[in-house]
Parts: structure tokens; sequence; C-alpha cells
């Protein structure tokens, strides 16, 4: 394992941690006599295949159901100085709901000392104010933090890059959890502003939300080659020395390996890189056009701002991986989860075109005549039945 600085906390990250989203009972709270012991000992297999592999970093949240019953069991078993403990809380409008998530979660863990503690989806404007505004939920945790309960305080995020920027700016965090892998790179300047402000930078599912990488589409399998899609994204990311970690989602003690094949090719990344990256972006000029490619997302609005709250980039992007990379299954599983993400994945899909006016929204865009007919067709490729959030599941 290599490990990085996590911004001025100052911890020694592994650059894989153990996210606690997918090896756990259920997404809904049941108690822990209820959780059969089959599904216990996988947990605990889980994390100590973790730990066998140099992985320390052992992430959970409040909303991943019995996620973190689940670990209170094993984590006090556990040497606790060779563990980085993370938890999620998610923000509320009135702080003394937060104050008692915080407490219901450090209770499941049983630790005495949480080493990082995230405010969980700060993914719109409002949420972020209900975290920053005098005696909201920064400084709840601040007081957890004071009584030695809580080491370190980040937020992890889905929002627009615009409310990231206004988060890490106000230089109120000591790290970010966000979505950043090859597929999707617009949060960059997100990246840079936490460099500049020393905060630690957690990679968010690059496994999965970079594209079901567990289960990649043959095409993009071929382009990668001799890489797996999983380590080809994995070496993306850690080649910059501004991420210091990447989660990995386990739901088995078996979903490491993959992931482990990265690291003796960390040293030489970019000479691993260069020609794959060549390959795709020659597939998707050759597919999509060069022009599209570089202009694709000028004068789109957000869903907001559109007839329908039809969410136009997001699907204009996932049309682009559908083509260039017959990225079907992740394509319809994200575009099928619209209209039912929340904030988490906001906006709408493109049903009912033709009583949707969008000529007004898409003045500013150089592709605004050959749009709805674009989001047309890629609802008749994509749509189907409605996909639910996990948590939600």
């Amino acid at each position: 394992m290599q490990y990085r600085r996590f911004g001025r906390t100052n911890l020694q990250i592994p650059v894989f941690s153990c996210g606690g989203m997918r090896y756990q009972h259920s997404w809904k709270d049941v108690p822990l006599a209820e959780i059969p012991a089959k599904n216990q000992a996988n947990l605990e297999a889980t994390i100590r295949r973790a730990l066998e592999a140099g992985i320390n970093h052992i992430e959970t949240a409040r909303g991943y159901g019995t996620s973190e019953i689940q670990l209170g069991e094993i984590l006090p078993t556990l040497p606790r100085d060779g563990l980085i403990v993370q938890t999620k809380v998610s923000p509320t409008e009135n702080p003394e709901d937060f104050r008692r998530t915080l407490s219901q979660s450090l209770d499941n863990l049983k630790l005495e000392t949480v080493d990082l503690l995230g405010i969980h989806g700060i993914n719109t404007a409002e949420l972020l104010d209900w975290t920053l505004r005098p005696g909201g939920c920064l400084e709840v945790a601040q007081e957890f933090q004071r009584q030695g309960r809580v080491r370190f305080i980040g937020f992890s995020t889905h929002a627009p890059t615009a409310v990231i920027l206004r988060a890490i700016e106000s230089d109120q965090f000591d790290y970010v959890n966000l979505h950043w892998y090859y597929i999707h790179q617009e949060n960059w300047p997100a990246i840079e502003a936490a460099q500049r402000h020393d905060m630690g930078v957690f990679i968010i599912s690059p496994a999965d939300k970079g594209g079901h990488l567990y289960h990649p589409s043959q095409t993009l399998a071929d382009l990668c080659a001799p890489l797996s899609p999983m380590v080809f994204n994995n070496l993306f990311c850690l080649r910059r020395s501004q991420v210091h970690t990447l989660s990995i989602g386990a739901a088995r003690p078996s979903d490491f390996d993959e992931h482990l094949k990265t690291l003796p090719l960390l040293a030489e990344a970019d000479v691993h890189l260069a020609p794959v990256l060549e390959r795709l972006e020659q597939q998707a000029q050759a597919v999509l056009g060069e022009d599209w490619l570089n202009h694709w997302r000028e004068g789109l609005p957000t869903p907001e701002d559109t007839p329908g709250q039809v969410n136009i980039p997001v699907i204009l992007w996932l049309r682009n991986l559908l083509l260039a990379y017959d990225m079907e299954e992740f394509a319809k599983a994200r575009y099928n989860l619209l209209g039912n993400g929340g904030h988490w994945f906001p906006g709408q899909k493109a049903e009912a075109m033709d009583d949707l006016d969008f000529s007004d929204c898409l003045r500013h865009s150089p592709y605004a005549s050959k749009i709805p007919a674009m989001l047309a067709d890629t609802h008749q490729r994509l749509g189907g039945e409605a996909v639910a959030r996990l948590s939600n599941a």
C-alpha cells in the first residue's frame, strides 16, 4: 500500500479507502439481533482483508443503513491507533436534529473518537447555508470536536462545482469527498482549490459512479487493454498528487483484488496511461466529432432553468458515453435515476419532448437546433423503469 498526506489533517491516508455503503445488511436501520450472522461475517472479513492490504481508512455514514452498527461490532476489537475511521452525517435545517443524528452515529460505532467527520451531501447552496450559518451544523460538529469525539471535519458533495468551490473557499473544512474521474472531470477546479486550502481530497466511488467498472462494456475494456478499465481509472486519478485517496465500495473481500493491481504501476502511471488515453480520445472523436467534444457543454442550462427541469447536461453526457464507449448499462442506470435522485442527482428525464420548448433555455448553445432531437433519441435509447437511489431502495 502507498500513503499520502491527507491535507492539513496530516494523516497518512492509504491511496485506497474502504467505503462502507455496499457490505452492510440493509439500507434501513434494523436491530443488530436481526442482522444475519453470514452478513456480519462478510462485513468483518471485508474489513480484515482491507487491513491486510494496508487499507486502514474505514469510511461509512449514518445514511448507510446498518453499516455503522455492524462496524461497531468489529472496530472496537481492532488496534485503534492503526485505524482512520470516518463517518458522515447529513446537514439539517434544525441543528438539534443534526446533533441527535451525530450522537447516534458515534454511539453506533462504539468508538470514543472518529478521526474524520463529514457533513454528508452538501449538494445545494441551501444545504451549505444550513451548515455554515451561525449556530448551524458546522458549529455543532465543532462542539463534538472540542469534546474530543471528532478530530477533523470535512464535507462530502454531489453538488455543482460552483457550490463545492464556495464550501472550500469558506476555509472551514479539513477535507472534501467529491466526484472526479476519467468520465467526469468537471470538478478539477474544486480539487485545485482544495489544494490551495491544504485540504484532503477523497474521490467518491470511482469504480461505480466512474462507469460501473466492475462490469465494464466490452468496448471500454478493449480500449483500456492491457489495463482493466478499473486500473486505468485508478491510475488516471492517482497520478495527480492533489488526489489523496479513492473509495473502494467493497461488497465482499475479493472486491479489493483488481484495485490492488494499480499499486505496482503508479510510479510510471503516465507511461501506462498514454496509449489508453490516446485510444479513448480517438474513439470519442471518431464517433462524436471533435467539434462536439470540444464545445457540447457550452451554453447549457441547469435543470432549474429548463422547461420540465430536464437535466440536459447529464443526458448529453450519458449519450456521449453510450455512443463512444457502449456504456449502456451505466448510462441506463444513471438516466433512469433522474426524477428519483433528489438533490443527489437532480433533474428529470427527457420525456414528453413534444410538449416542451427549449428554444429560450438553449439560446446560448451552439447546438441549440440539434439538442432537442438528441434528447428525444437518448430517451428512446435509455428510458426504462425508474431507478431509486440505493439509500431509498
